[in-house]
């Protein structure tokens, strides 16, 4: 079974179509963390940012609040 193993964080992919394989290897190597348990993410928030992104979706028109709290 063909397999890949990142250069950069040590991760073992392995499949037994080499094409399907081809394609993980691209999607890993766009999301790699560079190091092995290194925790990475790549839609990051802060957890103290409790706030709305788009203030003006916070309440309707009515002034009745559109996100649950």
């Amino acid at each position: 079974m063909p397999e890949f193993i990142c250069p950069d964080c040590g991760k073992r992919l392995f499949h037994e179509n080499e094409t399907t394989l081809k394609i993980e290897e691209t999607i890993h190597s766009k999301f790699c963390r560079k190091t092995e348990g290194e925790t990475h993410s790549y839609m990051h928030r802060d957890p103290a940012h409790m706030s709305t992104f788009d203030s003006e979706r916070e309440n309707d028109s009515n002034g009745v609040p559109v996100l649950k709290k």
